[in-house]
C-alpha cells in the first residue's frame, strides 16, 4: 500500500513497497521545468541539470558515476516543461546511498565554472542533433504555435544565444529559488522499507528552508503557426488544438478519444492514411496536459508533395470522429490505456514516476482503482463530446520542409 508523508517543511514523501521485487527506484522530482525560465534564460534548468552531474560534495563527475555503478545501479535525471527529475534504480541495500547522491546533486553541486563552459558545449551538440531531427524538432514548433510569446512555449534545450549568455550565478540563483520544499516529492518503489526511507529524506532534506517558490506564469492556449521551411526529405506537420488540464475530470474522456483517433496500428488515423492510403509512414495522435492547460495533437511525415492532402484528411478523420466514434473503437482504445497503466505499474520506476505525477496533478496518490475507474467511466458518447469540444477552439500549425496548408 502506498504511503504519503509531508516532512514539517512541506517536502513530500511517497513510498510503494512491492512484494516480491528484489530492486527500488527513488528519485526526487521537482515540480519546475523551462516555463519558469526568466526571459532570455531559456535552457537554464536543462542546463542545472546537467551541471549537478559535473561534481557534488567530495565527488567528481567520475566518483559520481561510479558511486552508483559500483553497486550495479544507476543514475540519471531529465528536464520538461514543467517537471525536472533525478531518478536512481539500485538493489535494496543500496537505496540509502542513491539518495545520498541525489541530494549531493541538488544540494551540494560544485558548478564549477570551467565544467560550465565544457558542458554548454555538450549541450549545443544535443541542441543540434534536435535541429537536425525534424521529428523532435517538430514538437518545440508545435509549442512555439500553440502557446506564442508565453513562457511554455519555449524550447527545454533554450537555444545557441541563451545557452551562451547562462553564468554559474545563473544555477545557483536557479536552485535557491526553485528547489523549494513545497514543490518537491521524493518518490520511492519496490524494495524498500518506508521507515527507512522517511529517516533518509529527513536527514537528507529536513534542513531544507521552508520558503515558497517563485509562482509559476499562467499560460493558455493561442493558436498560431510555424513554418520552418529547412530542406528535409519529408514534410513534417503537426496541428494542435486546445487540450485540457491534467487535473480536468474531463481530461480521461480526451485522452481516450485520443487513443481512438491516433493512438494505434488499428486507429483511424493509422489505417485511413497509412494503411489504405499510404500517405504517411508516421502518424499519431496524442495529448498532453500541465497544471493549467493543455493540447491535442496531431503528428504526421509525409511526401512533400501530399503533405497537405495528408494533413487534411487527418483533419477531417478527426471531426469524423467527433461525430461517429463508436463503442467498439472507444472500448479497444480503453483496453490499450489501461493494459499501458498496468504495464507501466509493474516496475519499481514505473510506480515512483507515477505517483510522483499524481502528487503534482491532484496532490495525492491516485490508486490504480481510481485510474481505471476513471476511464471505465467514459463512454463513447463522451469521448465524442469530448473531441468536438477540442475542435471547436483555435488552432495551432507548425509544419518542418514543406509549405503550410489547410483547409478550412
Amino acid at each position: 500500500m502506498a504511503e504519503l508523508t509531508r516532512l514539517s517543511n512541506g517536502l513530500t514523501v511517497a513510498i510503494d513497497p512491492m512484494p516480491g521485487a528484489q530492486s527500488a527506484a527513488i528519485g526526487l522530482h521537482a515540480f519546475v521545468g523551462s516555463r519558469s525560465e526568466a526571459d532570455g534564460k531559456g535552457g537554464l534548468a536543462h542546463l542545472v541539470e546537467h551541471m549537478v552531474f559535473k561534481g557534488a560534495r567530495g565527488r567528481d563527475a567520475r566518483a559520481i558515476a561510479e558511486a552508483i555503478e559500483d553497486v550495479g545501479g544507476t543514475l540519471n535525471a531529465w528536464t520538461s516543461r514543467d517537471q525536472t527529475s533525478f531518478h536512481a534504480r539500485t538493489l535494496a541495500p543500496d537505496v540509502g546511498l542513491a539518495l545520498e547522491l541525489i541530494a549531493d546533486l541538488v544540494r551540494a553541486p560544485k558548478l564549477d565554472e570551467s565544467e560550465l563552459e565544457r558542458e554548454k558545449l555538450v549541450i549545443l551538440s544535443e541542441l543540434g542533433e534536435c535541429l537536425d531531427a525534424p521529428d523532435d524538432l517538430i514538437h518545440d514548433r508545435l509549442f512555439e504555435a500553440a502557446f506564442g510569446d508565453q513562457p511554455l512555449a519555449r524550447s527545454v534545450l533554450g537555444n545557441e544565444g541563451t545557452i551562451q549568455g547562462l553564468g554559474r550565478a545563473d544555477c545557483v540563483q536557479w536552485l535557491a529559488e526553485q528547489y523549494r520544499p513545497d514543490r518537491l516529492v521524493i518518490s520511492a518503489a519496490g524494495k524498500v522499507d518506508a521507515g527507512h526511507v522517511l529517516l533518509l529524506a529527513e536527514a537528507l532534506f529536513g534542513d531544507l528552508e521552508t520558503r515558497a517558490a517563485p509562482k509559476i506564469a499562467p499560460a493558455s492556449f493561442l493558436g498560431g503557426t510555424r513554418s520552418d521551411r529547412r530542406p528535409a526529405e519529408q514534410t513534417h506537420l503537426a496541428l494542435a488544438f486546445p487540450g485540457l488540464p491534467a487535473s480536468d475530470p474531463g481530461a480521461p474522456a480526451l485522452s481516450l478519444f485520443a487513443q481512438a483517433v491516433g493512438g494505434g496500428m488499428s486507429s483511424r488515423l493509422f489505417q485511413e492514411l497509412r494503411e489504405e492510403r499510404g500517405l504517411a509512414y508516421s502518424i499519431y495522435a496524442w495529448t498532453q496536459g500541465f497544471a493549467d492547460t493543455g493540447l491535442f495533437a496531431i503528428n504526421l511525415a509525409a511526401d512533400k508533395a501530399r503533405a497537405t492532402e495528408a494533413l487534411n484528411l487527418a483533419l477531417a478523420a478527426v471531426n469524423q470522429a467527433a461525430v461517429d466514434l463508436s463503442d467498439a473503437e472507444l472500448k479497444r482504445a480503453r483496453a490499450q490505456v489501461e493494459a499501458a497503466i498496468l504495464m507501466a505499474l509493474e516496475t519499481p520506476q514505473g510506480r515512483a514516476d507515477a505517483m510522483a505525477r499524481s502528487i503534482e496533478i491532484f496532490g495525492r496518490i491516485m490508486t490504480v482503482e481510481e485510474m481505471l475507474a476513471e476511464l471505465r467511466a467514459v463512454d463513447a458518447s463522451a469521448a465524442r463530446e469530448a473531441g468536438a469540444a477540442m475542435l471547436a477552439g483555435p488552432r495551432a500549425i507548425a509544419s518542418i520542409g514543406g509549405k503550410l496548408a489547410l483547409a478550412a
